[in-house]
């Protein structure tokens, strides 16, 4: 029997270019909630998690509890009960998280139009993050040498 592959999270499709980091891709209180969470090393309640985020960001103690729950859902966060308290914990680490939402966003901007999105990519990259270009031309490098 072969090991059963993790859950993906269900994302929605709509994305927000505007907003920063993972708001781009969450409400801003799941991207809020899901940062929180993933700063600690163990499952967290909600008012621990409610504790850090009302220091920057004033939200209700069960507004948390419905958007940690609305996160586990989307099969982002998991929940389990310790010692009677609800325990939420992020289903991926956070590289794996931006790994599959970069992967989803990349999925569906090409077939927009495919033949402009790498001109474009290398144009934003030239201009943003010239050693991103770099690290870019050694991937289609490494690529190119798999495919033989």
């Amino acid at each position: 029997m072969s090991p059963r592959k993790p859950a993906q999270p269900k994302m929605g499709d709509a994305v927000r270019l505007s907003a920063d980091g993972l708001a781009k891709v969450l409400g801003d209180l799941e991207a809020r909630l899901l940062t929180a969470v993933w700063q600690f090393d163990e499952p967290v309640t909600a008012r621990t998690v409610h504790e850090m985020v009302i220091v920057e960001h004033e939200v209700a103690l069960l507004t948390v509890v419905t958007v940690l729950n609305k996160l586990v859902e989307k099969q982002i966060l998991t929940r389990r009960k310790l010692h009677g308290l609800l325990h939420y914990e992020a289903a991926m680490a956070p590289g794996d998280f931006h790994d599959f939402v970069s992967r989803r966003m990349v999925e569906g901007v090409i077939d927009f139009a495919p033949e402009r999105l790498a001109a474009c990519f290398v144009d934003v990259l030239a201009e943003r993050d010239p050693a991103q270009l770099d690290r870019l031309a050694r991937l289609v490098d490494e690529a190119r040498r798999r495919r033989g």
